[in-house]
């Protein structure tokens, strides 16, 4: 019998997967909140509902040469964090004292309102250069988690 998968593994695969639905150009993000081996909520990045999704010609961050890590809020898109936060807000469901997994570190805005909203653990593939993300981190003693798996 094979080997199974362990449950980190298993919610970065699906946080993978879901990162396939979004409408960003520049970066896919997807994100998946877990408390007991059970998932409460999911989010990709992209545009909010009802808005039209970004091209080469629209997309801010490309138009005034915004590199990456600065200057969140000129962009469109909401971050896949911030649209789990918002999925489990909109059905009523805590995640409070939950984990979540990420294709990417969270940076400083998500990390702020992940911590607010009582996320306990991150668990994440690709690092993201932002200094005051990871100061918050600390600060609040939350738990990381990096995997370097090759899904």
């Amino acid at each position: 019998m094979d080997e199974r998968i362990t449950w980190d593994d298993y919610f970065i695969m699906l946080a993978i997967n879901i990162s396939t639905r979004s409408t960003c150009i520049r970066r896919k993000v997807g994100a998946v909140i877990v408390r007991d081996k059970r998932i409460l909520a999911t989010g990709y990045n992209g545009a909010p509902t009802g808005i039209s999704h970004c091209t080469e010609e629209t997309c801010l961050r490309n138009k005034y040469n915004i590199p990456s890590g600065e200057r969140h809020e000129l962009c469109r898109g909401l971050h896949a964090e911030q649209n789990s936060i918002i999925q489990a807000a909109m059905h009523g469901v805590s995640i409070m004292g939950a984990n979540i997994y990420v294709t990417h570190q969270p940076c400083s805005i998500c990390t702020k309102m992940l911590i607010n909203s009582g996320i306990k653990k991150f668990t994440y593939r690709l690092p993201y250069n932002d200094p005051l993300a990871e100061e918050m981190v600390i600060e609040a003693g939350i738990d990381i988690v990096i995997i370097n798996s090759e899904q």
